[in-house]
């Protein structure tokens, strides 16, 4: 008789958790088959000066770089692969040269190259995402928000006499006062480059009642911008659409920068060798180079002739947006779910570009981003505490989901590899996105794995 209850119970809870296991939404995970992603703009190859700039860059951003060619005096990543470098495709590598963070961050490897003498922080794991780190205030409680190099070339082979120390990442941990961010990806970004002004603005109006109705506002970020009104903005005033909080104006500029802050290598946008926010002038036993190291040769034909940025500036402009799965008939009611709950009220499914100078296939085409490219305030849970242009310490850019499908790490800070956790972190007090976040919320859990199916076909 107890065996027959025992037995009946059994049964029970299988069914029960039977139940459970179909009644609860799940992330399918990063879909397989071959990359969505890397190539360059269908049909580039009609264009063959443009191919060529495209693959120059697609070539110098894989390239590596030792101290002699511009690597530090700090840096944050590239310094792993055999040659001991810098390569921009270390980091931007999921799934392909272009993307996110890689399943095996190099950054682990950084630290000891050549006989490099860097510790490794401990919010720097060999499974997790590549990251740079922000100090929020300086130690008199004044605004930082820059980057502090988590590695220096102190101790290399091919930097003899420099000593630099790491920042004191562990004290600052303790007080609070780093935040993370991780590569975003720069597929697509001709498409979004020539999205114009008018245009963006014009979508931040479309939809206001609803958006109005669950709590949506958000505004552009602007090439200078101080509260994000043309009227009240620095420089041209124009609406920066790169980066985490949108604080980039352009490709160019993007790559400009990141090559001096996350390498060290100075260039012809950002010239001086660049010490951590707060630190004292480097030492000139830790300068190797005349500076600008990265510039451009007028001497050379041809996309020959182009700087580093500038050569990464044109594969990042030809660069296609992914491709996504084909439907199912899952995808294809995820993708009305996305309408229905309202994340497409910020995640714009689409936006068409404006004429371009540079390539008729970034002309007048729908660019299928999933943003609106504005910032929007993601509350209390996702707050960084650090202000970019019109950007404050609680807002960020819309993502863009394209390519979302086979990305390993989520969030600005890479906090979460699971999907369904990064949609859930949207809602927090103050976050614009809670009345959305409600109707998901409430919807069935079959309606949820379809919106979840559809992302990550995306």
């Amino acid at each position: 008789m107890k065996r027959n209850i025992a037995t009946a119970l059994f049964f029970v809870l299988a069914i029960a958790l039977s139940v459970y296991a179909q009644s609860t939404a799940s992330d399918p995970g990063p879909r397989g088959g071959a990359a969505g992603a890397g190539g360059p703009l269908n049909g580039l190859s009609a264009y063959p000066y443009a191919l060529a700039y495209f693959t120059d860059g697609a070539n110098r951003f894989g390239e590596t770089e030792t101290v002699p060619t511009g690597l530090g005096p700090r840096f944050n990543s590239g310094a792993s692969l055999a040659t001991g470098g810098g390569a921009c495709a270390e980091c931007h590598a999921q799934p392909m040269s272009g993307g996110s963070s890689p399943a095996a961050n190099p950054q682990v490897a950084d630290a000891t190259v050549m006989n490099a003498m860097n510790f490794v922080p401990d919010f720097i794991t060999s499974t997790g995402p590549v990251r740079e780190a922000r100090f929020v205030t300086f130690p008199d409680g004044t605004p930082d928000g820059g980057v502090h190099d988590l590695f220096t070339v102190t101790g290399r082979t091919d930097a003899p006499g420099c000593t630099l120390a790491q920042p004191n990442f562990a004290a600052n941990e303790a007080a609070g006062n780093v935040i993370f961010r991780i590569p975003t990806p720069v597929f697509g970004d001709g498409l979004i480059e020539n999205i114009a002004d008018a245009t963006i603005l014009e979508n931040q109006a479309t939809n206001a009642t609803t958006k109005a109705s669950l709590g949506i506002a958000g505004h552009a970020n602007r090439n200078g911008g101080v509260g994000g009104a043309p009227n009240r903005s620095g420089n041209d005033g124009t609406i920066t659409k790169f980066g985490w909080k949108a604080q980039n104006k352009s490709p160019l500029m993007f790559a400009g920068e990141a090559y001096n802050v996350e390498i060290g290598v100075t260039n012809e946008l950002f010239t001086s060798e660049r010490a951590n926010p707060g630190d004292p002038s480097l030492p000139s036993s830790c300068i190797f180079n005349a500076t600008p190291e990265d510039t451009s040769n007028p001497g050379q034909n041809g996309s020959a002739g182009n700087s580093d940025i500038v050569a990464f500036s044109f594969f990042m402009r030809f660069l296609a947006p992914p491709t996504p799965a084909p439907s199912t008939s899952s995808t294809t009611n995820g993708f009305a779910v996305f309408g229905q709950v309202g994340c497409a009220l910020c995640h714009s499914p689409s936006m068409t570009t404006a004429a371009s100078s540079e390539s008729p296939l970034l002309s007048n085409v729908p660019a299928n981003l999933f943003s609106d490219l504005l910032v929007h305030n993601m509350g209390d849970g996702l707050a960084d505490g650090v202000t970019q242009g019109a950007a404050n310490g609680h807002e960020f850019r819309t993502a863009p989901l394209w390519g979302v499908g086979q990305r390993l790490f989520f969030l600005h800070d890479g906090r979460t590899s699971d999907l369904l956790q990064a949609i859930e972190a949207h809602a927090s007090h103050g976050s614009e996105a809670n009345g959305v976040i409600r109707q998901f919320n409430n919807l069935t859990p079959s309606a949820q794995q379809d919106l979840l199916n559809f992302l990550r076909s995306l």
